[in-house]
């Protein structure tokens, strides 16, 4: 059974986010569940997801799910914005909502938050190759 799309083909948060994610070497994206994802050969971001609390489900549709650097996950975790997802969350993955405001999201945080979970997913030699680039 194919899972329905919990997504809006024209929200403008998951333009941005396709944009900065597409951005890094050999990145693309497909449909996973539902729900956007981000990968090289492994998923390393997701555009929203879920978790339960208190036995119920609890969307975050404007999201970005991640594999955080192990030394940013204690900082991470402190932050308010932060949850751990449902089945992701036992492999390390992390939760970040996002302002459904592209304008107030920032841009720079989440492209962190991406190139992180890129450089644990990511072959070799791809990550070389982003190595490579220039900063900025």
């Amino acid at each position: 059974m194919a899972h329905p799309q919990m997504f809006d083909d024209d929200d403008p948060v998951l333009a941005r986010l396709r944009s900065v994610a597409l951005e890094l070497p050999g990145a693309d994206w497909k449909v996973s569940h539902g729900r956007p994802a981000f990968f090289t050969q492994k998923v390393f971001a997701y555009y929203g997801g879920s978790h339960k609390v208190d036995g119920s489900w609890v969307a975050h549709d404007c999201a970005v799910m991640v594999q955080p650097d192990p030394g940013d996950r204690p900082a991470l975790m402190e932050d308010p914005r932060v949850w751990v997802p449902a089945y992701l969350g036992g492999a390390g993955w992390l939760g970040v909502d996002l302002d459904p405001d592209p304008a107030a999201v920032d841009w720079v945080e989440v492209g962190e938050l991406l190139d992180a979970s890129y450089r644990l997913t990511a072959p070799a030699r791809l990550v070389r190759e982003l190595e490579g680039r220039p900063a900025g």
